[in-house]
């Protein structure tokens, strides 16, 4: 592949900065980057990162907010760096570069620099970014090892490209992102989000090649940020494919969804995954299930909290990044791969974190217990109770279930999943299943999310006639289904589903307890609402993650009155993933083996 000159090129604090360095793909079609590498010369290992946020756009102009949040809970990413090349969730060079890496950011094909048509997360982006791969591995200043390690846009198509095995792909870091686009990103549960056009409007849009000069200047290269030349609107409409119409026109997984979704079995490469247990919306279950699913023999599991982006940035989260690709990519003996496969920070009531080591997912020694639904007191108990049954306006607040406050200290950390008998008067029915947390007073306990500040303890949702399970990958703690062959509800006829609750972590102290809400629509906390710059609607419970499309939820179907059956032969219950004190090492987490185990 041909090694091309960069438009300009900056010595800077011991970098060499190349700015806007053409590259071409398979169709011809030329990409624009910038390399950050060490000024001294050599062969150093490269971080790629290829996405559609325009790499000449400071993540403090575009996103104040987000940075002023993250600068005042990690003062530390200020203090360590000038914070004059920092870009929205990519690594920051000056922080890269002196430990002897090369930093590459590609435009992705229409965004920024880089012409062409903008088709987020498709196949062809893959392909782009495989050629990425290839180049940055074949130049003069890299050692033939490239590593992958971004946040969201930047974490979701590394598990894609890692899936096709690129030759010099030695180590990926997806942060926070989904790896299926279907179950994690566009319809949760087969109720669809609309995130993604609203996204698409604010962050993709707004910097898309050809807009012109309002997109302005990159102070560091002196380069228009969203290319030279001006398009009318007609022309960049031609270039971009949107979301918000491919997406309505695919309602279950078909092959559209699955060519954006990598087989994860086919992933070999080193990897660490970390995830945010307040990412529910999109930035949590597909960290989990890359982990799991991946064909990688060595692979390692990160969890944590906090905002979506703040630990990339913080000292604790470089540090382990750094940990990871130095040995992986330099070939340092620092210990790595003699850690165990499973880091976990367990979330206090007080949104404290303690971090814990840990040898596999689910937590080995976890007692997986059922709490059963009792419609007739609004309950949750070990007991099985007797038959009863409530109904609930879909557009109301729904059932909600109290267990008893807890007597001693409890530690929920896990997949949880729910078994629900439920009729409706209608064709269908959507359920939005919250799991909260009260405290001795009766005050709801909420956490900073990934991006909204009330998030609850963790959501899950299921579109009852999507409830046809794939029996392979099924499990008790995390039901799978196809969502390929919706089937109508007979109405008034009583239906067993099996609902996946994305996992959490939460240590209860005693006197507070879990409740359990069986709802029609989204949840939303009771209290005042934030706000982000870069998002459109306040942040009231689930962030911008919103499922309010009347197109997907007709009120004639989605509006009728849906009854949950509880005890005797529809013991509806939740199973929770119970960490006992005094767990033996090792032992198993099967739950067929550790069913009915009392809190």
């Amino acid at each position: 592949m041909t090694i091309y000159e960069p438009c300009g090129a900056d010595h800077v604090n011991g970098m060499v900065i190349e700015w806007d360095v053409p590259v071409s793909m398979d169709d011809g079609l030329v990409l624009r980057a910038d390399v950050f590498r060490p000024a001294e010369g050599g062969m150093h290992p490269v971080l790629v990162t290829y996405g559609p946020y325009a790499k000449g756009l400071s993540f403090q102009t575009a996103y104040p907010s987000a940075w002023e949040m993250m600068i005042r809970d990690h003062p530390e990413v200020e203090r360590n760096s000038s914070g004059r090349y920092q870009n929205w969730e990519t690594v920051d060079p000056e922080r890269w570069v002196p430990a002897g890496y090369v930093c590459v950011r590609f435009d992705s094909r229409g965004a920024g620099r880089s012409p062409g048509t903008i088709d987020v997360l498709s196949e062809r982006e893959t392909s782009d970014l495989e050629a990425c791969i290839e180049w940055a591995g074949t130049q003069p200043w890299s050692n033939g090892r490239v590593g992958l390690l971004g946040i969201s846009y930047y974490a979701a198509n590394q598990w894609q490209v890692a899936a096709r095995r690129p030759r010099f792909l030695a180590a990926i870091c997806p942060w926070e992102g989904f790896s299926d686009w279907y179950r994690d990103a566009t319809y949760h549960g087969g109720i669809r989000q609309t995130f993604w056009e609203n996204w698409f409007d604010m962050q993709v849009q707004t910097v898309q090649h050809g807009i012109g000069p309002v997109a302005g200047i990159d102070p560091n290269s002196g380069l228009a940020i969203c290319g030279d030349e001006a398009l009318t609107p007609a022309q960049l409409a031609e270039r971009q494919v949107l979301l918000r119409d491919v997406l309505r026109s695919h309602p279950t997984d078909d092959d559209y969804h699955r060519r954006r979704s990598p087989v994860l079995e086919d992933i070999e490469v080193p990897l660490l995954s970390c995830g945010n247990w307040g990412g529910q919306g999109l930035h949590l279950r597909g960290n989990i299930e890359g982990f799991i699913r991946s064909g990688s023999r060595q692979k390692w599991l990160e969890m944590h909290g906090e905002a979506h982006w703040s630990l990339f940035y913080a000292d604790e989260g470089v540090r382990l990044q750094m940990e990871f690709f130095d040995h992986f990519l330099k070939d340092e003996d620092n210990g790595w791969d003699r850690r165990p496969p499973v880091l976990v920070k367990v979330r206090s009531v007080t949104g404290e974190f303690t971090a814990r080591e840990e040898k596999g997912w689910p937590l080995p020694g976890t007692a997986w217990t059922p709490k059963y639904l009792d419609a007739a007191s609004g309950t949750l108990s070990s007991e099985k109770p007797l038959a009863a049954s409530n109904s609930y306006d879909p557009q109301g607040e729904g059932l909600l279930f109290l267990a008893p406050p807890v007597t001693k200290r409890l530690e929920l950390t896990g997949p949880l999943a729910a078994t629900l008998y439920v009729s409706s008067e209608t064709s269908d029915a959507d359920l939005f299943l919250v799991v909260r947390v009260f405290d001795p007073t009766g005050k709801e306990v909420t956490f900073q999310g990934a991006l909204d500040p009330h998030t609850p303890v963790a959501q899950g949702w299921l579109r009852a006639s999507h409830h046809e399970l794939d029996s392979v990958i099924s499990t008790p703690y995390r039901p799978y289904h196809t969502h390929r062959n919706p089937q109508p509800l007979e109405p008034g006829k009583v239906y067993e589903l099996q609902i996946e609750i994305l996992p959490t972590s939460i240590v209860l102290e005693p006197g507070y307890r879990i409740g359990f809400a069986v709802r029609g629509r989204d949840y939303q906390y009771d209290g005042s609402a934030g706000r982000l710059s870069n998002l459109k609607n306040p942040l009231t419970g689930v962030g911008p993650f919103l499922h309010d499309d009347s197109d997907d939820r007709p009120q004639e179907i989605y509006g009728g009155h849906v009854t949950l059956h509880t005890g005797g032969d529809h013991a509806s219950y939740l199973l929770l993933p119970v960490i006992p004190e005094n767990r033996v090492d090792g032992a198993d987490s099967d739950p067929e083996d550790s069913y009915d185990r009392p809190i």
